[in-house]
């Protein structure tokens, strides 16, 4: 097995763990550190195919790709945060709004 092939593997799990944390995460919190998770499985995965094959040169198309994921994905991560605290600091919880739980505690006030 070849660098690059246990990079993308490692990056195909990430994309899982990522998806599972996205889907089964109630609060959103947990959905956004999903979302990195899945991002950077994504990032792993596309740079394993940046590197052909040992002998060759590495294509810097994908690299240069890569780094402005990560910018972007730190921008999205960073409003997707400031969201939160906002619905935090209305509702007093960071559960999506509808949630069963949000409607529980709302009935018990």
């Amino acid at each position: 097995m070849t660098a690059p092939v246990l990079y993308g593997l490692c990056g195909a799990a990430l994309v899982g763990i990522g998806l599972y944390g996205l889907v089964a995460g109630a609060d959103l919190l947990r959905r956004i550190l999903g979302f990195n998770v899945v991002g950077s499985g994504v990032f792993l995965y596309f740079g394993s195919l940046a590197a052909r094959h040992p002998t060759l040169a590495v294509d810097p198309v994908p690299q240069a790709m890569i780094i402005t994921g990560i910018v972007v994905a730190l921008a999205g991560t960073a409003l997707a945060v400031a969201i939160a605290i906002r619905l935090h600091d209305e509702t007093a919880t960071t559960r999506p709004p509808g949630n069963a739980e949000n409607r529980d505690a709302r009935d018990l006030r």
